[in-house]
């Protein structure tokens, strides 16, 4: 019996594990995939090592914090285990039909918290120390994104303005050169947006390896390389598969994010997560990430709003004319997991008219959408959970 249920509970971790991927692979490779640099599959490859990298180095902490430290005493049998496992990958299952990229790492916190609760073991101290860490990074996250669009952000996207040429990036006529049209600008644009997408994985890989094992881990059924390996293949599966959805999603509906903004907010989430689970919090970053976009659109509206060139004609020095819509929309540009991009282009320095432009950073409606979602698979999670195991006598 004991052998059906270890098998029962690896199928559930691996059910956990496909839907990370597939909610988190959108979130890591949508400029790459947006702008040509990569395909789906190779995308999916990418996520499957960087994330297996992440776990094996930085994950281990947030898997002993999931694992032992959210519940007191030594409560995770092997059905109390896959019942938390399903109860997570249920979740993240209907975040990954709606195509919004969930944070599974709230949803674990939820599902092991509404065990807890049920079982008057819950450990309120490392429960508040976490939820905490949630209202702080996504703060954190927006300043800093808000300084940068303020006083730098002009000077980036002039760094690395990129247009992208027909034609392929490299070719192999014997030895690997560039391509026909391919510039060395535009080679290294394109080397920065696959090298972002991949430190975005590591950091889903340090945060979310823990959300399909730390239950099995934490009773000893799987060791700790044992459940790193086996939750970073599942999360490989789920980004060669159900990432597709999730891809388009980010790829085309949350906003029209340029090509050095995509790079500052990946950049930003993807090192607040990883230093969050260095010190072994369950970090959200698709809740980091998305409060960056909205600073660095803040920031640069301020910037906008406070900005005067005596002197210059409508719209300043190297303004585009005024059409109703920005450089950004003509260019369809790279965004960083929340984001188009049909090209690998930049708009120019944001101008005094552009107050509007840089509202359209993000679009209120899809944002208030995946906002929502967010909480409530989290919320769905941890009511699932408490429920069941206070109310159902065999579990």
């Amino acid at each position: 019996m004991s052998t059906l249920l270890l098998v029962a509970g690896v199928l559930v971790a691996v059910f956990v594990g496909v839907n990370v991927g597939g909610s988190n692979t959108g979130v890591a490779f949508g400029p790459a995939v947006g702008s040509g640099a990569v395909s789906k599959l190779i995308a999916g490859a990418l996520m499957s090592v960087f994330a297996l990298l992440g776990g094996w180095t930085v994950g281990r902490r947030v898997v002993d914090t999931l694992g032992s430290d959210i519940v007191t005493g030594d409560p995770f049998t092997l059905s109390v285990s896959i019942a938390m496992l399903f109860f997570v990958g249920l979740a993240l299952f209907v975040s990954n039909v709606f195509g919004v990229p969930a944070s599974t790492s709230m949803t674990a916190v939820g599902a092991i918290a509404g065990f807890g609760l049920a079982s008057n073991r819950l450990n309120t101290g490392v429960v508040l120390e976490i939820v905490s860490w949630w209202f702080v990074a996504p703060i954190v996250g927006f300043w800093v994104s808000a300084v940068v669009g303020r006083y730098a952000y002009d000077e980036i996207a002039a760094r690395i303005a990129v247009r992208q040429s027909e034609g392929p990036l490299l070719q192999f006529t014997p030895r690997p050169a560039l391509g026909p049209n391919t510039t060395m600008r535009e080679l290294g644009g394109t080397v920065l947006v696959v090298a972002i997408a991949c430190y975005m994985a590591f950091s889903a890989g340090a945060s979310n390896v823990a959300n399909a094992v730390a239950p099995l881990v934490g009773n000893g059924a799987l060791t700790m390389n044992q459940g790193i390996l086996l939750a970073a293949g599942s999360i490989g599966l789920g980004a060669l598969t159900l990432a597709r959805r999730t891809l388009d999603t980010v790829g085309n509906d949350l906003t029209d994010l340029p090509l050095a903004a995509a790079l500052v907010v990946a950049t930003v989430s993807a090192s607040l997560v990883t230093v969050l689970s260095a010190l072994g919090v369950p970090a959200s970053f698709v809740v980091i990430a998305t409060m960056s976009i909205v600073g660095l659109g803040w920031g640069r509206a301020t910037r906008a709003e406070g900005t005067t060139l005596p002197g210059t004609a409508a719209g300043g020095v190297g303004a585009p004319a005024a059409t109703g819509s920005t450089e950004t929309s003509a260019h369809s540009a790279a965004a960083t997991g929340f984001g188009t991009a049909g090209e690998l282009t930049e708009e120019p320095p944001l101008a005094p008219t552009e107050t509007a432009a840089t509202a359209e950073l993000y679009r209120p409606a899809t944002t208030a959408r995946i906002v929502v979602l967010q909480n409530l698979v989290p919320a769905f999670a941890t009511v699932a959970a408490y429920a069941v195991f206070r109310f159902v006598p065999f579990v």
